[in-house]
């Protein structure tokens, strides 16, 4: 399980990224954190856009719901999603790490 923390504005969770994946998609849990496969590099920040982006698409928030608060640099980071309730956003990541157990990850 993912843990989540409640913020005043939304909820934060952690993720780990794989840059330069061969696919963008959601891979499930591993270690206390969401896993997510990104086709961007590490260079430039386009990682953490692309990281931003495929959030926002699999939670259904605008991308400026989405922020990395902590880890911008390092593949695991802490992100931020505003408007986001735990509660919601709990059932949302157990529903995504379910389908990335069985292999159906939410692909991009």
């Amino acid at each position: 399980m993912i843990p989540v923390r409640r913020e005043a504005d939304g909820s934060s969770f952690e993720v780990q990224v794989q840059p330069r994946s061969s696919r963008a998609a959601i891979e499930g849990e591993r270690e206390g954190a969401l896993r997510l496969r990104l086709t961007a590099p590490p260079v430039e920040g386009a990682a953490n856009r692309q990281c931003i982006e495929l959030l926002s698409e699999t939670l259904g928030v605008p991308k400026s719901a989405v922020v990395i608060v902590s880890g911008a640099t390092a593949r695991r980071k802490r992100v931020r999603v505003r408007g986001l309730e735990p509660e919601a956003a709990e059932a949302k990541l157990r529903a995504l790490c379910r389908g990335g157990e069985e292999g159906e990850g939410e692909g991009r």
